[in-house]
């Protein structure tokens, strides 16, 4: 293909799930060579269409066209704990094969397993550093690895293939901004054609173009986010002006047809009476009449297709102006007193107390132990280290970054009944539906859904719990979130009447919070540290 040709071309691609929810809608498109940002309301089908490219799933129908050979790493690289970290570098094969050599056993799978590649420990160690992991990390779990740090070594390794065509879903999710640094500088210089779905605007930035999957269309704009915003927002504003003129076109029409009626209806009046009153002889008055039935006929129907014409132009201009659905989070009342005691913070030298409503932030470079402090205050795992968090109070929500406490096979509906068996399950569809879950989607199972999708449901789960929950628990709540659901998130959570504790990388986000304390985990000890 020619330099100028697209890599990736969809044809009316559709995908239907088993229960027979539509994913993609017959989606057309093409996709050029160089790094392109794609982005999309959550649930759009963002991730679906990267699986399809990848050939992870078969569409349903239609076509999808690629200049060579994909590969992807998906939104949890790994979902397994028990995974050996050899292999998110890619190297697992090769290196099992060389160390059984190594250590004597010379069947031939061996040797071909290894083919050319005798350097691959020290290649995988040389990835390792690249990811910030020392080289024991090789014989590692991914369990033993932070998200961040699974999601940095999937990436590395998916580098260093050097495919064609890379798919990348969301790779700075759970990232410290010194990894976040590390992702932006290996996607300005990743060989071939790089897609990539986030919604980090700093990594959008850095894209050549910027693809947009709304409904049935891909469309493309040269630049990177802010330069399809501003065509996006300038589309909005004159598609808005568009349905505006429409509108008042069709009430002057309106009017114009109903005051013409009035007037003909007077003169057809006029023109009776004086009939009856024989004040002009009856084959005039005759005459008269039929010429204003055939005046008004003609008036009636040209009005009346002028009319039409203004309602089809609005409903055209209607079409043009995008109805996005967000999300609208009402949490309930937790019952915290405004100073109770509900969480304790320290390091063995010094403590701080949280009370009644306040909102604290823990930051800190991945892998230091926040999520396992975390996971020690609501009793998911005993403390490690000399950081203590305890709470005072019984009613705790906790969101983890990985999600993965999910039962893929339940039902969306059955997960959050389950969080709230006194609630009835009439209100709890009612409750779902302000997540963008409606209808027949809450009787899909979890494992079918986008990140976005399944981080509402987990958040439904979380926030719709009966008890409501007295403390908040988050682990990095913005990921896999579109920047409107952050911003109902932010909402939400600064009308929250509970405690907020959370662990977050996205400045941007624990500065809109209002935080109260914000605390840096560091090699055991806890510092108080300045937005």
């Amino acid at each position: 293909m020619s330099a100028l040709s697209p890599s990736l071309v969809l044809d009316r691609v559709r995908l239907v799930w088993p229960d027979g929810t539509v994913a993609l809608d017959e989606v057309s498109g093409a996709l050029g060579r160089g790094r392109t940002g794609l982005v999309g309301r959550n649930g759009a089908g963002k991730s679906t269409l990267l699986r399809v490219a990848a050939g992870h799933l078969t569409p349903t129908s239609g076509t999808v066209s690629a200049s060579g050979d994909v590969v992807m790493l998906p939104q949890r690289p790994a979902a397994d704990p028990h995974r050996p970290v050899s292999a998110l570098l890619g190297v697992e094969t090769a290196l099992t094969a060389l160390r059984a050599i190594e250590s004597g056993d010379v069947a031939p799978h061996h040797f071909d397993a290894v083919g050319d590649d005798w350097d691959v420990e020290a290649r995988a160690h040389t990835l390792l550093a690249e990811a910030g992991l020392a080289s024991d990390a090789l014989d590692r779990t991914v369990g033993e690895l932070s998200g961040g740090e699974t999601m940095l070594t999937a990436l590395v390794g998916l580098r260093a293939r050097a495919a064609d065509i890379t798919l990348l879903d969301e790779p700075t999710n759970d990232l410290d901004r010194d990894a976040r640094a590390r992702v932006s500088e290996l996607v300005e210089s990743w060989p071939g054609t790089l897609i990539v779905v986030s919604h980090d605007v700093g990594l959008l930035e850095r894209m050549d173009a910027t693809a947009e999957l709304y409904g049935r269309t891909l469309s493309v704009v040269g630049g990177p986010y802010s330069a399809w915003r501003a065509q996006r927002d300038a589309e909005q504003e004159a598609a808005v002006r568009a349905e505006r003129d429409a509108a008042q076109s069709l009430r002057r029409e309106r009017r114009q047809r109903i005051e013409s009626s009035d007037k003909l209806a007077t003169r057809s009046r006029v023109a009776h009476k004086a009939q009856v009153e024989k004040r002009v002889p009856k084959i005039i008055a005759g005459g008269r009449a039929n010429a204003a039935q055939v005046s008004a006929g003609r008036l009636s129907t040209e009005m009346k297709g002028k009319e039409d014409a203004a309602r089809a132009a609005l409903s055209e201009a209607s079409a043009r102006v995008r109805d996005d659905d967000v999300v609208r989070i009402d949490l309930p009342d937790s019952g915290n007193a405004a100073g109770r005691r509900i969480l304790s913070l320290g390091d063995g030298e010094r403590e701080w107390i949280v009370t009644g409503r306040e909102r604290v932030a823990l930051v800190g470079r991945n892998g230091i132990g926040k999520t396992t402090l975390l996971e020690s205050l609501v009793g998911e795992m005993d403390p490690a280290g000399p950081i203590r968090a305890r709470a005072s109070v019984e009613h705790i929500g906790y969101l983890p970054q990985r999600l993965d406490g999910l039962d893929d096979a339940a039902s969306v509906l059955d997960t959050v009944c389950a969080a709230a068996p006194r609630v009835p399950v009439a209100l709890v569809r009612d409750r779902l539906a302000r997540f963008l879950v409606r209808g027949d989607a809450v009787g899909r199972p979890v494992g079918s859904l986008s990140g976005g999708e399944r981080f509402r449901v987990a958040l439904a789960r979380l926030l719709l719990a009966d008890p409501p929950p007295q403390l908040l628990v988050l682990d990095e709540p913005t990921n896999n979130l579109d920047l409107d659901t952050v911003d109902q998130l932010v909402a939400a959570l600064q009308a929250f009447r509970g405690a907020v504790l959370v662990v977050s990388h996205d400045d941007a986000f624990l500065a809109r919070l209002g935080l109260d304390l914000r605390l840096r985990v560091d090699d055991g000890r806890l510092s108080e540290n300045a937005p």
